[in-house]
C-alpha cells in the first residue's frame, strides 16, 4: 500500500472512539519516544514467543530495560498496553501490504497471473508473522474485545482493497456476479491462510508443506474465478 493508503486506514482506525480504559498518552520528549519504541517492540516480541501470557508488565519492562513507570504513564492496564503493541504491529503488516496499493505492479498482469501472483504475496506476508497471528487467535473474544474489534476493522480494509485488485480481472472471470464471487473466493482463501497459521498443519494434507499449500489455495481460486487451470511454470 502506498504510504497515503496506509495513512488514511490507520487515521480512519484511530478515529474510533477510545474509552479513558484504552487511551494511550503519546510520549512528547525524544528520550521518552525511544524507550516507548523498546516497550512497543518488546511487548510485540514477547507476545509472539509466549503469547498472553508470557505478555506482563515486568517482562516487558525487563526487555525493554524501562521502569514500570514508563509504561504506566503512556498506559493504565497491561490489556491497554496490548491494544497498542497490536497497533504498533500492525502498522508494520501494512507497511509490508503496500504492494496492494500499488496498481500499476497488477494492471498490466492477465487474470491467472494477477491471481496467483496476489495470493502467493498475501500467503508470503502471513507466513512472516505466523508468530504474532498465532497468539492473536488465541486471545478470546470476549475478554478481548478492543483487540477483535480492530482486528475485525483492518480485515475489512484488506478484503475490500484486495477485492478492488481481483475485479482488475473482471473480463476474465467467468462468473455471473464478479463482486461477489472475488469476495467469496477471498473470505475462503484468506480464512484458510488464517486458519493454517493458527492451527498448521493439522488441517492440512500430510503431504503438503507450507508452499504447496499455498500453490492449492490460488489454484482453487484460479479454477472458481477464471475456470483455468495454471500453467506449469
Amino acid at each position: 500500500m502506498t504510504r497515503r493508503y496506509e495513512g488514511k486506514i490507520v487515521k480512519e482506525a484511530e478515529s474510533h472512539a477510545l474509552t479513558e480504559e484504552f487511551l494511550i498518552r503519546p510520549p512528547r520528549q525524544e528520550r521518552s519516544r525511544r524507550a516507548w519504541a523498546r516497550v512497543l517492540e518488546a511487548g510485540a516480541s514477547l507476545f509472539e514467543e509466549g503469547g498472553y501470557e508470557a505478555f506482563t508488565i515486568a517482562a516487558v519492562c525487563e526487555r525493554a530495560k524501562v521502569a514500570p513507570r514508563a509504561i504506566y504513564d503512556r498506559t493504565p492496564s497491561k490489556d491497554a498496553l496490548l491494544v497498542a503493541v497490536y497497533e504498533y504491529w500492525v502498522n508494520r503488516v501494512w507497511e509490508e501490504m503496500r504492494i496492494f496499493d500499488d496498481e500499476e505492479q497488477w494492471i498490466g498482469l492477465d487474470g491467472p497471473e494477477l491471481v496467483t501472483r496476489l495470493f502467493t504475496e498475501l500467503g508470503s506476508i502471513l507466513r512472516r508473522h505466523e508468530s504474532f497471528t498465532r497468539s492473536l487467535m488465541a486471545l478470546s473474544p470476549t475478554t478481548h474485545d478492543r483487540i477483535y474489534r480492530r482486528v475485525q476493522w483492518y480485515n475489512r480494509q484488506l478484503i475490500d482493497r484486495l477485492t478492488n485488485l481481483l475485479l482488475l480481472a473482471k473480463p476474465q472471470i467467468t462468473h455471473s456476479d464478479p463482486e461477489t464471487a472475488v469476495q467469496m473466493c477471498l473470505i475462503a482463501v484468506y480464512s484458510a491462510l488464517i486458519v493454517h497459521v493458527g492451527c498448521g498443519a493439522v488441517l492440512a494434507p500430510a503431504s503438503l508443506d507450507r508452499d504447496d499449500f499455498n500453490r492449492h489455495l490460488a489454484e482453487m481460486a484460479l479454477r472458481y474465478l477464471l475456470g483455468a487451470e495454471p500453467q506449469a511454470a
